[in-house]
């Protein structure tokens, strides 16, 4: 044990901030990785890695037509002239890739596969001579069809595809737009006044006696009356402020009393709809 006052037991008892610094620097460059802040010199015991984790697939095929169109276009053979020996060939290769990890998607290969070797067969048995006087189906006829149909609906789609699409392309905007509490009701044209008069005229005429008499009828009396009723209803149907029973003057002078009312912004004249019937109520003022 070294006396307290040995400079050199100082040095030792005292951590070296540099040497701690490469320490830590030794670690980071042997760690592979870091885990919450600290460094991973190995591997866990307990860690899992699935066989296909890292399995890459620099191509990927909506079906057998689309490997079979692949292969002929980037060899650029001629559609209508299909090669069968080396398409045939190249197609089997990728269907024995593709059965080593998914056994369900290489059946629909499969059926194609089966399809391309027996056009292959037929074309390399020699032909009779009664085929040969006529002319033969070609045995790749149907698969070149369905070939053609299956690259037109191809390129179609991408056509398709570069449209502009909602949330794709661009976005919908929307605007909000506070809508005022107060009612808005359907302004009144002068044809709808004009129909409900003479329908009122024609209810009249119906009414109407042949007695000849002479009254003097007031429009400010009628205003009046049209305002009193008004005050203690909050609406007021068209035809119900016109008495059929007195007669065309009486129904002329309140109907202008109304159109006057209405010139002078004392009474509204509202329709819910179109085509309802017209309502009259006392002018809205503000507080």
């Amino acid at each position: 044990m070294l006396p307290a006052d040995d400079p050199a037991g100082v040095a030792a008892a005292t951590p070296d901030p540099q040497s701690a610094g490469s320490a830590v620097a030794q670690a980071d460059g042997a760690a592979f990785a870091r885990l919450y802040g600290e460094p991973l010199l190995h591997l866990p015991t307990d860690l899992y890695i699935p066989p296909d984790a890292l399995e890459i697939f620099l191509d990927a095929f909506e079906g057998p037509l689309d490997l079979l169109l692949y292969l002929i276009r980037r060899q650029n053979f001629n559609i209508l002239d299909i090669p069968m020996a080396q398409v045939t060939l190249q197609y089997l290769k990728y269907v024995d890739q593709i059965r080593l990890s998914n056994l369900e998607l290489a059946a629909e290969y499969l059926l194609m596969a089966a399809m391309l070797i027996e056009i292959k067969s037929r074309m390399l048995l020699p032909q009779r001579q009664h085929e040969l006087e006529v002319d033969a189906d070609d045995p790749r006829a149907e698969l070149v069809r369905r070939l053609l149909e299956y690259e037109q609906i191809k390129l179609a789609a991408v056509d398709i595809n570069a449209l502009p699409q909602l949330d794709r392309d661009f976005v919908r905007s929307q605007i909000f737009i506070e809508q005022s509490l107060v009612p808005v009701w359907p302004d009144v044209t002068p044809g709808d006044l004009q129909a409900a008069w003479r329908d009122l005229l024609k209810r009249a005429t119906l009414k109407q006696h042949h007695k000849i008499s002479r009254e003097e009828l007031s429009v400010r009396e009628h205003m009046t009356a049209i305002l009193r009723r008004l005050q203690s209803q909050r609406f007021v149907e068209f035809a119900d402020l016109f008495d059929v029973s007195g007669g065309v003057p009486l129904l002329v002078v309140n109907f202008v009393a109304m159109l006057e009312l209405a010139k002078e912004t004392l009474i509204e004249i509202t329709q819910a709809e179109p085509f309802a019937p017209i309502y009259v109520r006392l002018a809205y003022s503000p507080a």
